[in-house]
């Protein structure tokens, strides 16, 4: 494998002084490239360029189980996710982490609070039982664009989404009507937030009962509580947003991109069986 690594980098480094570094034999690298590969190699050569068209496909988003499983349904032979891993380590194929967070929840007012109806018991056993809302933001040159969301916790699927350049009320009461006129949110379903005060609203508050919803809301700043929304959140910046944006109308049109496209009928999810949300939320609409 060192001779592997010298070799893709032989035209950023010298041979000989990658050779001193490794500590290992100039002689031995030459004997090594003008050998004939064995035929496991000759197979791993086609392979890293199957995983390589798929991680360039996935924009450096999945990792080796993710692309171990994208391979086997493509090909007839099947591979071990072992070796997509050594692989995709060899050729420094990482899934991609990237970070900036700002704080979007004022719980400092004296709005009621509502009753905590999920206590982290996140499964759902079908569409419209429980859903989570949540607001992030999206740095752009000129200023921050909101963004707030809902999620169905049955496939992990959003079902209501609206962005503002304003952090308010009427933000999340847009998310909330794009739920409604998505045919998403049956009656008696829970749809749980943090205690900010764009969620406490009266306004919010009353259309949810007009949806006949049921509110229920996270102790104070406990993230844990909306855990599945936070982590919904963290993929749509890690896996897709740049970190900044020149306009708001380019970071708008990346989060509705990765939301409504992407996340939702492309992205494969291991808590799914490696169906898309759409696919496993259709099992549950079907079934």
């Amino acid at each position: 494998m060192t001779y592997v690594f010298m070799y893709k980098h032989r035209n950023e480094h010298r041979i000989v002084k990658m050779a001193k570094v490794l500590e290992v034999s100039e002689s031995g690298y030459y004997k090594w490239v003008k050998r004939q590969p064995s035929k496991r190699e000759q197979e791993d050569l086609k392979l890293i360029h199957e995983i390589k068209r798929l991680y360039d496909q996935f924009r450096g988003i999945y990792g080796a189980r993710k692309i171990t499983f994208e391979l086997n349904r493509q090909r007839e032979r099947r591979v071990n996710h072992k070796r997509v891993e050594r692989l995709m380590s060899e050729y420094q194929l990482f899934s991609k982490v990237k970070k900036v967070y700002k704080k979007t929840t004022c719980s400092d007012h004296g709005q009621k609070i509502a009753d905590d109806l999920i206590k982290r018991d996140f499964e759902a056993k079908a569409p419209n039982e429980k859903m989570l809302s949540d607001t992030t933001a999206v740095r752009t040159r000129q200023g921050w664009l909101y963004v707030a969301g809902i999620l169905d916790l049955f496939g992990r699927i959003p079902v209501g989404l609206a962005t503002s350049t304003k952090n308010n009320k009427e933000l999340t009461l847009a998310a909330l009507k794009d739920l409604h006129g998505r045919g998403h949110g049956a009656p008696g379903c829970i749809l749980h937030s943090d205690q900010g005060s764009t969620y406490c609203s009266g306004e919010y508050r009353t259309q949810l009962s007009k949806y006949d919803l049921l509110c229920s809301m996270s102790r104070k700043g406990d993230c844990w509580d909306n855990a599945p929304m936070e982590s919904f959140w963290g993929k749509l910046k890690t896996e897709w947003l740049e970190e900044i944006y020149d306009t708001i109308e380019e970071a708008r049109s990346a989060v509705y991109e990765y939301v409504w496209s992407f996340y939702i009928h492309i992205r494969i999810h291991a808590a799914n069986g490696y169906l898309t949300p759409a696919q496993f939320y259709a099992q549950g609409s079907t079934g």
